[in-house]
């Protein structure tokens, strides 16, 4: 039997997360090399694991994956890690199932936020704020 590989990336603010998926193994996930039941903000663990949890499909208990995230701040790199995590799930089964089974739990697992942030401009501190003028 050989062995099955599916990548997959999901993106959130300034976070980059990309997964891989291997069948059959030993059913580990890990994040940076560092196991998910280790993983800490505790927040960040159990949304990671809500992904996990929704799913009831023999074949989850015998993948591993290995997610490498970089980038942005915790919650963005938790975020990019749960998209990655569905992606990677969806490509590897691929049932119109599933897609309706995270699509109903949260869109944002499988089609991501757009929102980045906008580029400063000349003329002011940030994206948005201006320079005050007093003239009156």
């Amino acid at each position: 039997m050989s062995m099955k590989v599916v990548q997959a990336s999901g993106k959130r603010k300034a976070a980059i997360a990309r997964a891989v998926l291997r069948h059959p193994a030993k059913g580990q996930i890990k994040i940076n090399n560092v196991p998910l039941q280790l993983y800490e903000p505790e927040i960040a663990r159990l949304r990671i694991q809500e992904v996990l949890e929704i799913l009831d499909h023999p074949k989850i208990e015998k993948c591993d994956i290995n997610i490498n995230v970089k980038g942005g701040g915790k919650s963005g790199q938790t975020d990019a890690v749960r998209m990655a995590i569905a992606k990677s799930i969806y490509k590897f089964i691929g049932t119109k199932k599933i897609e309706r089974t995270f699509r109903e739990y949260d869109d944002s697992l499988l089609s991501g936020d757009s929102r980045r942030t906008e580029p400063k401009k000349f003329g002011g501190k940030k994206a948005r704020s201006r320079r005050q003028k007093s003239f009156r």
